[in-house]
């Protein structure tokens, strides 16, 4: 029996083993990106944001909330998830030739979850581009919802500015990036990111790589400063080895806040008594729980940080193409645009795909509500 059971053992451990170094090898792959190193490392180092190995947020930020375990996790997310993580039906969507663009005109067109195309004031800048159709690393795995899929690579014009809030698979997509390279003039990340982008073959000198709190002098009255938010980062094993940002875009005619992933926190208040207020701000609402509520807001937080901000428009995004969370697809909209109206705040909520004038007060329609 006793060498029955060390057989087992021994096979067991054997499988563990054969695992670990099947993962290992494949963590290897390109898409996982590169570790800080060098003289980035060094530069890492001096920041205050930066302590005992890794970024860390102004205000202590556990990844579950206090009394809640992994098991719980694990366990809410195999049978107590809705039934409505992901819509049954398709999308609906609209599509326009981003090729055709008048530059005279400020448009925006969201490409679902936290993806858009801006154009402003002439200048063409993209957010978080996830074109490839998942969101994890992968295959098969964290798939985007039927009919999100509207605009391919292919289909964008020059990108004058490419904007990454962190190195997270559903901020920064490998396939998309590497598809993105003739086309993106400037890329904006902060600390460590670049590392990724120059192991995927961007030219260093196009990459502005940026600390929390700083300011850079874009072209032609366009001004970016750098924000905090309250997240993490990582795209393997260790975490928190690159920066997470938000980010203040002023032009000649527009203010825009670029909210990445958050949770709330006294930041949104500093920031919008600081340059606000904004004629539009981009917030996350979607993909949150009870479980792990320091790092992504609830919806009517995310109206309460928009307030913070001091913004005259509120875009909610991270939400309608991928279901990372136990709620229901299209709980996020609903619960932010209950809220907002109660705030009597103005609120931008395009299908995918659909051309916006950011000039034009008209908001869309309830979309969703024809989705089962």
């Amino acid at each position: 029996m006793k060498k029955i059971i060390k057989r087992i053992f021994m096979v067991i451990t054997v499988f563990i083993a054969g695992v670990a170094v099947i993962a290992g090898g494949y963590m290897q792959l390109p898409k996982f990106g590169k570790s800080p190193s060098g003289k980035r490392l060094e530069r890492i180092r001096q920041s205050p944001n930066y302590k005992d190995g890794s970024f860390q947020n102004r205000t202590e930020t556990p990844s579950l909330t206090e009394g809640v375990s992994y098991y719980t996790v694990f366990k809410e997310f195999f049978f107590q998830k809705s039934k409505r993580v992901e819509p049954d039906s398709v999308l609906p969507s609209k599509k326009v030739d981003l090729m055709k663009l008048n530059p005279s005109d400020d448009v925006l067109v969201w490409f679902g979850h936290s993806s858009y195309f801006m154009q402003l004031d002439g200048k063409r800048i993209l957010v978080d581009p996830v074109l490839s159709g998942s969101a994890s690393p992968i295959p098969y795995t964290t798939k985007s919802f039927k009919g999100s899929d509207v605009y391919k690579v292919e289909e964008l014009p020059e990108i004058d500015y490419l904007f990454i809030s962190h190195d997270h698979y559903d901020h920064l997509d490998y396939e998309t990036i590497i598809a993105l390279k003739p086309k993106v003039k400037k890329v904006i990340v902060g600390l460590g990111v670049g590392e990724h982008l120059e192991y995927w073959g961007y030219n260093p000198a196009d990459i502005i790589e940026e600390d929390w709190n700083e300011q850079v002098i874009l072209a032609d009255g366009f001004v970016l400063n750098t924000t905090p938010a309250r997240h993490f980062s990582g795209r393997g094993l260790k975490r928190d080895g690159t920066l997470w940002m938000s980010y203040v875009l002023s032009t000649p005619n527009h203010k825009i806040y670029i909210g990445g992933d958050s949770g709330y926190d006294k930041h949104f208040a500093e920031i919008g008594e600081k340059f606000g207020p904004f004629d539009l701000v981009f917030l996350e609402n979607g993909q949150y729980d009870k479980n792990w509520k320091y790092i992504h807001m609830q919806p009517e937080e995310v109206v309460q940080a928009a307030v913070d901000l001091k913004a005259k428009r509120l875009f909610p995004v991270h939400w309608s193409k991928f279901a990372l969370a136990l709620h229901a697809w299209d709980e996020p909209i609903i619960r932010v645009v209950r809220e907002s109206k109660k705030r009597n705040l103005p609120l931008l909520h395009p299908m995918i795909g659909e051309w916006v004038y950011l000039n034009d007060s008209l908001q869309s329609y309830n979309w969703w509500e024809k989705v089962k």
